[in-house]
């Protein structure tokens, strides 16, 4: 495995690289959530591109930029052991400059949810992922399905922008008390992870009810408020692929999403239906 820190070498490598490119875009504290995509590139692609890059244009002012954990070390190995080609790790000046052209998040799909909460967060997504595709030029971009809106975003640019990229998404992984993985998931108490398990929980019990044809989106939401009882909700959302609300459940079109915090930690999880 080679490990990259310039724009200028990650051009001149991939001039040189032919056959399918596997890219799995992350901000490190790799985790097994992480490595599940990684191992998918590799099983599909003949090269494997991972980049690790805290972005600060999707942090918001008050936000945890510079909390958020970093390992480089164990990210470099866990990498390695995964097979991966190159491991892109830029610093901020190789990846900004001064006066950016800058990319708009489409108001719909960015504006509600995580983006009524984080205003401008899903721009710089954008932009930092623009870069990256130009500089990688994957044929397979991997994604997880936890951060959804992110994900629908993303492939709503690589069709706008006429991207010949193929954006995969991977479904959520899990422990094995259902708790879905996250970088953040290291900031909570033992008590607290205890208590974060009502979110996947309330999830299980709507897939449970929507597979005995309950399909009412307000009453799913009851449920799901009385399982997650002790827990500080900001949003239990139905919507469509589109991110569309909707009030009742269409099969195969259906995202049920929850963002809620726990302490002072915030954790989102979600059920595609």
């Amino acid at each position: 495995m080679k490990i990259v820190h310039t724009v200028e070498e990650m051009q001149a490598i991939r001039r040189t690289l032919s056959g399918s490119i596997g890219f799995v875009p992350t901000m490190g504290a790799l985790h097994n959530g992480h490595i599940a995509l990684i191992k998918q590139a590799r099983n599909e692609n003949d090269i494997v591109i991972v980049s690790v890059f805290v972005n600060p244009t999707q942090f918001l002012k008050g936000e945890d930029l510079e909390k958020y954990p970093k390992k480089i070390e164990s990210d470099s190995k866990i990498c390695e052991l995964c097979k991966v080609d190159y491991l892109f790790m830029p610093q901020t000046p190789t990846m900004y400059s001064n006066d950016e052209v800058l990319v708009k998040a489409p108001n719909l799909k960015s504006y509600t949810l995580e983006g009524e909460r984080r205003p401008g967060h899903f721009d710089g997504v954008l932009q930092v992922v623009l870069k990256l595709f130009n500089l990688v030029r994957p044929s397979n971009a991997y994604f997880g399905k936890k951060d959804a809106q992110q994900l629908v975003l993303i492939q709503q640019m690589v069709r706008n922008f006429f991207l010949p990229i193929t954006v995969i998404a991977c479904d959520i992984v899990r422990e094995s008390d259902g708790l879905a993985l996250s970088s953040r998931n290291v900031y909570l108490s033992e008590e607290q992870r205890k208590e974060a398990l009502a979110i996947s929980k309330s999830l299980r019990s709507a897939a449970e009810h929507i597979g005995a044809k309950m399909l009412d989106c307000q009453t799913l939401k009851i449920q799901m408020q009385n399982i997650m009882k002790n827990l500080d909700i900001e949003y239990i959302a139905f919507v469509n692929r589109e991110f569309q609300e909707i009030d009742t459940i269409i099969l195969g079109n259906s995202i049920i999403l929850i963002a809620v915090k726990v302490g002072s930690t915030r954790l989102i999880d979600n059920i595609w239906i």
